[in-house]
């Protein structure tokens, strides 16, 4: 049985996931507590996550995406120890521009995966990859920050085992195969255990470079 690769329409569903989920913090909720494991705030944790969709749309957009390095935007941290991004929210905006800037960014690279051809590659830190690729870096981005994000706020958050599978494969392939599919992103990404395995630290990275261009 073939596996449906990883689209634009799972970026979106991504997205909405995790703003439906942020938008059901309380209104004196703290965003600048620590989102879960992470030493960035909870704004801090969404602004870099609006970043990284926003990245992945820029890599594929010029006319001959570039193969050995990012399009070379200004990246700045507000803060030593803060994220690098290109984009940030105006705070005056509240939590609510926060999200909104996180739809824009899902929404540019949801864009940007439909009309680019499938043959096109891009550089990536973790190898060149296709639009599929960049798609899936969304997703998994989306959901393990939107986890990150959750836990800080005290929310409830889960992710679809059939979408968190299909990540796994594109992304992971050498990651279990028979535990639950979010269980093992979560461990994938250093977040989570499973059994049979130690527990990842920030050694851990995925695979974007298509599997027919891998040298083996």
């Amino acid at each position: 049985m073939t596996t449906a690769p990883v689209n634009a329409d799972d970026v979106l569903t991504a997205v909405r996931l995790a703003v439906g989920t942020l938008r059901l913090a309380d209104g004196d909720a703290d965003w600048d507590a620590k989102a879960g494991s992470l030493e960035w705030t909870c704004w801090e944790t969404v602004e870099h996550l609006a970043d990284d969709l926003f990245a992945y749309a820029a890599q594929l957009g010029p006319e001959r995406p570039p193969l050995d390095d990012e399009v070379p935007f200004l990246w700045e941290a507000r803060r030593p120890g803060g994220p690098a991004n290109v984009t940030y929210a105006d705070r005056r905006a509240g939590p609510a521009g926060l999200l909104q800037v996180l739809e824009a960014c899902g929404s540019m690279l949801a864009a940007m995966v439909r009309v680019t051809p499938p043959h096109v590659r891009a550089y990536h830190g973790f190898g060149v990859s296709d639009p599929e690729g960049f798609a899936a870096m969304g997703v998994v981005e989306t959901l393990v920050h939107g986890y990150d994000v959750a836990e800080g706020l005290g929310l409830p958050w889960s992710a679809p085992p059939k979408l968190c599978h299909r990540v796994l494969l594109r992304l992971f392939p050498d990651a279990p195969t028979d535990t639950p599919a979010w269980d093992t992103l979560l461990w994938a990404t250093g977040r989570g255990e499973i059994r049979g395995r130690e527990r990842l630290t920030d050694g851990w990275r995925w695979c974007g470079v298509v599997a027919a261009d891998r040298e083996f």
